[in-house]
């Protein structure tokens, strides 16, 4: 493919004789040995192309608080993909995004308008906005403008058929047809001549806008790149000792994530809701009111077991602090694995020892991946955990550790710490790095063109 993105880089790297199974290992030896060889290609740059319209699908799904974004971090990473296109001679940029969940019906709190105001500040330029994303008008409107211009459609979730289902005005589901899906994705392809795919929070969603483009070259914009670029580094040739802390509710909603990390890691830190469901089954400990899942409880042996055959320490919590219920102003106490915690008390955040140990941990490891708090951060009384571990990993990183923060949770602490720049990664996606890590395909980047 004739690179549209960036010189030295093709999508070539994404997919060349089949869909890369980030995960399984022979895959990814055989998808990062084509790595090695693309980055070593001299590709044809945009500026050395005829004039061509981009048309990026992008992550533009940002908060909004009375019509006004209230945060532009996922506007400014797309920023490098819509301006190195400007400045290499890109006819034109037409942006499609999602905002919100609006069930494939239009509703104004959903609009893209806010961002239109906040992409001609970014990029110091008017852009102009159009009330829908598919139809006659949109296609002339993006058929012939003037060079330089930036476009933005409507939310492509207004449409019923951008993720293939939706629900009516009257609460009911509804399932796009598809011939209408057919006509929707048609009417996106005739937008641009060179598809760029620079959404990572989407790439595991198999949505018209991710996966429907006709266009025949479809590449990866910068962001995209750097996403994939991180975790295959990660999962593929990651220097060791490699480390993965796994928070989160359910051992049965982590189960794929745990059984695929312990193919790679030679360490793993279980924090969060699940380590009580280890820690009942392993040392019979009294959890109390803590989460417990009952499913998950069944594998957490061949787990361990798992662990043990491929030689992978397991740190667990020692001791935690409880409360007596979810809630800020909860009744603060504490408890080890050996006294168990009180009925009617929870386990809300790991405590001090839990905290060193983990600490430790963290502090020889040269590959870290983290998916999941270990404590519950947003109550200030559950959140030393979080907040100590961050630390662990920030000073991780100073000494030379590439670390890695999945999105979603993670990613909302290192906001939240004020560590987004002190860590080596954070992911845009926190449902799409989780599919990564878990070792499965992403349709968005599977759809990206090898010629």
């Amino acid at each position: 493919m004739k690179n549209l993105i960036t010189e030295g880089y093709s999508p070539r790297v994404w997919s060349q004789d089949k869909p890369i199974l980030i995960g399984c290992s022979s895959d990814m030896m055989s998808w990062a040995a084509k790595y090695a060889e693309s980055e070593r290609r001299t590709e044809t740059k945009l500026s050395e192309l005829p004039p061509l319209s981009e048309h990026p699908r992008v992550d533009f799904n940002v908060p909004l608080k009375e019509g006004k974004v209230t945060n532009t971090q996922r506007i400014t990473a797309a920023l490098p993909t819509i301006k190195y296109a400007l400045d290499n001679g890109a006819k034109s940029v037409v942006l499609m995004s999602h905002l919100g969940r609006p069930d494939g019906r239009k509703q104004d709190k959903y609009s893209m308008a806010p961002v239109k105001g906040e992409l001609d500040k970014l990029l110091a330029k008017p852009v102009t906005f159009l009330s829908d994303c598919v139809g006659p008008e949109v296609e002339a409107a993006c058929a012939s403008p003037a060079p330089g211009t930036v476009l933005l459609l409507e939310n492509l979730r207004f449409h019923v058929e951008e993720e293939g289902k939706g629900v009516d005005a009257e609460g009911n589901k509804i399932k796009a047809d598809k011939a209408a899906v057919d006509a929707f994705r048609a009417s996106l392809s005739k937008l641009g001549d060179v598809y760029v795919n620079d959404a990572f929070g989407t790439a595991h969603r198999a949505h018209s806008s991710m996966v429907g483009c006709q266009l025949s070259q479809r590449a990866s914009g910068f962001l995209l790149k750097k996403e994939l670029t991180y975790f295959a580094k990660a999962l593929v040739s990651p220097e060791r000792p490699f480390l993965a802390i796994l928070g989160g509710a359910k051992v049965a909603d982590k189960i794929q994530l745990i059984e695929n990390m312990l193919d790679k890691v030679n360490e793993m830190i279980i924090g969060g809701g699940m380590a009580f469901t280890f820690l009942k089954v392993l040392n019979n400990m009294e959890i109390g009111s803590s989460l417990y899942d009952e499913e998950g409880a069944k594998i957490v042996q061949k787990l361990v077991d798992k662990a043990k055959a491929n030689n992978v320490t397991i740190t667990l919590p020692v001791d935690v602090v409880t409360g007596d219920k979810f809630a800020e102003n909860a009744a603060v106490g504490s408890a080890t694995v050996e006294s168990g915690i009180p009925a009617g008390s929870m386990g809300l955040d790991v405590g001090e020892k839990s905290i060193a140990m983990f600490s430790e941990v963290i502090g020889r490891a040269k590959t870290i991946v983290w998916n999941g708090p270990p404590g519950v951060f947003e109550f200030p009384n559950f959140s030393k955990g979080t907040k100590s571990m961050m630390d662990a990993v920030v000073k991780a990183t100073q000494g030379g550790a590439t670390s890695i923060i999945g999105g979603g949770d993670t990613a909302t602490c290192a906001a939240k710490y004020n560590t987004e720049d002190k860590v080596s990664h954070v992911s845009t996606g926190g449902g799409a790095s989780l599919e990564l890590l878990e070792g499965k395909v992403l349709p968005g980047v599977a759809a990206l063109s090898d010629a």
